[in-house]
């Protein structure tokens, strides 16, 4: 019987008591690679030339719907591909350390451990017909490599239609191209066991974060569907979901008003061949966590039907969120988008980084308002109703140290209305820091924001299913978070792992009987 979201959340909770006593040392000789290599397959190189998203940060991820402009006169295309995988998932910074040379992805990923790969499914793109010149790409199924900028050719020939039949979703069925997104569960579990099924949708979802605001910056249309056929999308990218599993698709652009409607999906979804390619060891002795596994399948849909009906019996309204209570209001002030910071979304994702020490100088409450406003709007999920509030699965919480004009101490966000509500006052700096793993970073940040779900409506409402939902809408936010921060030059942020019940605790009584998904901060760096 595989293990349902509840006992696994339950089981992977850390404590003061389970962080003392668990202790154990790395063992960097086993240390798995972060990336996936592939032994005999063909690649295709990606463009040479990366086309950068010039529209400003700020803008790009505000943006809560999946619709992008009708009017886009050219097609999705080689140049296309690139950019959203180089900016999601590539190689955007090195730091030569200790004669080492390290290598940071585009995205926020727990322990820098990247577990998170993408593959792209889609048809012929570019000239039509298709053309061996270096704008266009073959249909097919394609792994991304971030070493070499190039797709790992696992597929020949269109298979969308499988996608579709995995999904029945409208947008994946129109779509030119899906991502899909996966986790290679020992790259993470080596140093994070049992907790790896919590971090492959903190780290999918800041990967997917940058992924849409590139799809949105460059007008295309794009969303993450969460509700699939699990294992026939395994199976159509070639893997084993007991080391790895697909997690996410997300569809950008549309059949219709792109240039692209001779290329629909062709008509009907006929099992796809099996495959399976062979890949390097990614460490000398890979082990094995099976409760991720199981966690993994309590959650698994069967085929597109148990899709559909899943995804229609989602109940109205939002789940795992509390109610507004009568505390003070505080209006956000953000500013507005004449005078926003005009950073370049590319330059943001490339200075994007993890913060790894604050100052205490306080921040504005203009900047805090602006990073607040943009982030948590909303993103575009299929788990989502169109009247749903901008959170539809999870409430913010903030610990408020170091702000400008705003008082120090607990708040709960209501984004709806652009208000923070005041629950307790006081500087609660040791406090947040003994949040945040008894980590400094947690008391030196100038605010601590916390995204918190009903674990238990969840499950009732969605079940084993809803919690990866819940994850994902935390963690889809934090990366927005991440890059509103870091479109202002004098911030940084960074996510913290946290104390489980010691949050709902400190934000109780509001946050009685909910459950902390994800933590992050913000400050000045120092």
């Amino acid at each position: 019987m595989p293990t349902g979201a509840r006992t696994y959340h339950e089981r992977t909770k850390h404590s003061p008591r389970s962080v003392r006593e668990g202790g154990r040392g790395l063992d960097f000789d086993n240390k798995p690679r972060p990336y996936k290599v592939y032994e005999d397959l063909p690649s295709r190189s990606l463009s040479d030339r990366v086309r950068p998203p010039q529209q400003p940060a700020l803008a790009a991820i505000a943006e809560s719907t999946p619709d992008g402009d009708p009017n886009r006169s050219h097609d999705l295309d080689l140049e296309t591909v690139t950019s959203l995988c180089y900016y999601a998932a590539g190689i955007t910074k090195s730091i030569d350390r200790r004669g080492r040379t390290l290598l940071f992805r585009a995205a926020a990923t727990t322990g820098a451990l990247y577990h998170v790969d993408l593959y792209v499914v889609c048809g012929d793109l570019g000239d039509s017909p298709p053309s061996n010149d270096d704008a266009s790409l073959d249909a097919g199924v394609y792994h991304f490599d971030p070493r070499s900028l190039s797709l790992d050719v696992l597929r020949e020939g269109d298979f969308r239609g499988a996608l579709a039949a995995a999904t029945e979703r409208d947008g994946v069925a129109t779509a030119p191209l899906s991502i899909v997104a996966t986790s290679t569960w020992w790259r993470n579990a080596w140093k994070y066991e049992e907790r790896t099924f919590r971090h492959a949708f903190w780290d999918s979802g800041t990967t997917l974060a940058n992924l849409l605001a590139v799809a949105h910056a460059l007008d295309y249309r794009a969303e993450v569907v969460t509700a699939f056929a699990d294992r026939p999308v395994a199976a159509l990218i070639g893997v084993d979901p007991e080391r790895e599993a697909p997690l996410e698709i997300v569809p950008i652009g549309e059949g219709e008003g792109e240039g692209t409607g001779s290329n629909a999906p062709p008509a009907g979804a006929d099992d796809p061949d099996s495959i399976d390619p062979v890949t390097e060891p990614l460490s000398p002795n890979e082990k094995a966590f099976p409760l991720i596994y199981e966690a993994w399948a309590a959650g698994a849909l069967a085929d597109g039907g148990e899709t559909e009906s899943w995804r229609a019996d989602r109940p109205a309204g939002p789940i795992g969120t509390r109610d507004p209570g009568d505390g003070e209001r505080v209006p956000l002030d953000p500013v507005g988008r004449e005078t926003a910071s005009s950073r370049p979304l590319h330059e943001t994702i490339r200075r994007r980084g993890s913060c790894r020490e604050y100052d205490r100088e306080p921040i504005s409450f203009r900047k805090l308002s602006t990073v607040l406003d943009r982030a948590v709007r909303g993103v575009p999920m299929d788990a989502r109703r169109a009247d749903d509030d901008p959170l539809a699965f999870v409430d913010p919480y903030l610990i408020v140290n170091g702000v400008d004009g705003l008082d120090a101490g607990s708040y709960h966000y209501h984004p709806g209305e652009g208000e923070l509500e005041r629950l307790r006052s006081g500087e609660f700096r040791s406090e947040a820091g003994h949040l945040a793993l008894d980590q400094r970073l947690g008391s030196d940040a100038a605010v601590c924001l916390y995204l918190l779900t009903d674990l238990d409506a969840i499950v009732d409402a969605l079940g084993d299913r809803g919690y990866r939902v819940a994850q994902l809408e935390a963690s889809l936010t934090a990366g927005r978070l991440y890059l509103a921060t870091y479109a202002h030059r004098d911030l940084g942020g960074t996510g913290l792992t946290f104390y489980d019940d010691v949050v709902a605790d400190f934000f109780a009584p509001r946050a009685a009987g909910q459950t902390p998904t994800f933590l992050y901060t913000i400050g000045r760096a120092a």
